[in-house]
């Protein structure tokens, strides 16, 4: 099946619907992958950008219970400010510009505790980029500290938090939430978070995990609700698009139990594709995260509608918790050749997705 000539008119004009991306799945994949390479070109060019970053993990405990989690432990570790600051440095002298703070969200870690991480980077590391935080972490701080969110925010930003992770979507779907993450904040609850978030003047990325439990029309909302955030706050920088690791956490084994394992590499470009043209003229940046993806999938969906690698990262424990085995660590020069054998120009970046 070829894509009808209105679903393409409505692409390129940045209005496609739920049912043109239903439809777009029984479509010829590679006229499906041309048509989001098209508007890829359109939107941004032919640059591939990415950036040197490191991520910081504050600790690896966390009061949640999400099916999907492979990373977090009952007695674990909570960072120091000083072992923070540590490896910042680290980060700093292997040419990062950015790092990327993440943690869970505990009892002891309110917003006196995320205040003094920023502000403490910031006035050690002044030129390093802090991409930090989880809408769930902010939300349960600030209602521990029983702070509005909108001052929270303004608050971080104040002490030098650049941006906020678009993390802990999921999908929105609360029918899916139930199942994966039951004791996590609601999608209404996210999606205020993040307009809190965008009205201080913080920008965001959004995130999508993907290939457990939900449906594909559920994907297509979720994508769809972050097109219409855009449309209020234009605060997003990037979709990324992350599918989901089913090892050594209770969603995947169940699923694994029931013979269904990963998503397929089709599944992956197809949704990288299909989120290009529902949010064509809305959301310019698409990752394709190598982490997740593997570099040669990551490399191909740079022709399906992807035009960012993500970053360096210099470590993932996250991933490789729940069995990624794609590594923690690319530099640089492998980027820029993965960028420059498709043919394209690499552009080292920030997480405003300015030049380097």
């Amino acid at each position: 099946m070829t894509i009808p000539e209105d679903i393409i008119e409505r692409a390129y004009k940045g209005n496609a619907t739920k049912e043109d991306a239903l439809a777009l799945l029984n479509v010829n994949p590679f006229e499906l992958y041309a048509l989001a390479d098209d508007l890829r070109k359109e939107a941004v060019g032919d640059t591939v950008t990415y950036v040197t970053n490191r991520n910081i993990y504050i600790t690896n405990m966390c009061k949640g219970n999400c099916g999907f989690c492979a990373f977090r432990e009952g007695e674990g570790y909570i960072l120091t400010i000083e072992e923070m600051l540590e490896q910042v440095g680290q980060a700093e002298k292997a040419g990062a510009v950015e790092i990327c703070i993440q943690g869970g969200y505990l009892p002891q870690l309110d917003l006196e505790f995320y205040n003094d991480i920023v502000k403490s980077i910031h006035t050690t590391y002044p030129d390093m980029t802090i991409h930090g935080f989880s809408p769930m972490e902010i939300h349960y701080a600030s209602s521990i500290s029983k702070t509005p969110l909108e001052e929270a925010f303004a608050e971080l930003k104040r002490n030098g938090l650049g941006t906020l992770t678009g993390t802990s979507a999921e999908i929105l779907s609360d029918r899916v939430r139930k199942i994966i993450c039951d004791d996590k904040i609601t999608t209404n609850q996210w999606i205020e978070t993040i307009k809190a978030s965008h009205r201080v003047g913080l920008r965001t990325n959004a995130t999508i995990m993907y290939g457990h439990v939900e449906t594909w029309e559920e994907r297509f909302d979720h994508i769809l609700t972050v097109r219409n955030i855009q449309e209020e706050t234009g605060a997003f920088t990037e979709l990324i698009t992350m599918p989901f690791m089913p090892y050594n956490n209770r969603v995947g084994e169940e699923m694994l139990s029931s013979g269904k394992f990963m998503t397929t590499g089709m599944d992956d470009l197809k949704l990288i594709a299909i989120a290009r043209v529902l949010l064509n003229n809305h959301v310019d940046n698409l990752q394709a995260c190598w982490v997740k993806l593997g570099k040669k999938l990551a490399q191909v969906a740079l022709s399906c509608g992807a035009n960012d690698l993500g970053g360096t990262l210099m470590e993932d424990q996250i991933t490789l918790a729940s069995g990624g085995a794609n590594g923690e660590y690319l530099s640089p020069e492998e980027l820029e050749w993965i960028i420059t054998s498709e043919g394209r120009k690499p552009m080292r970046r920030n997480a405003l997705y300015e030049e380097i």
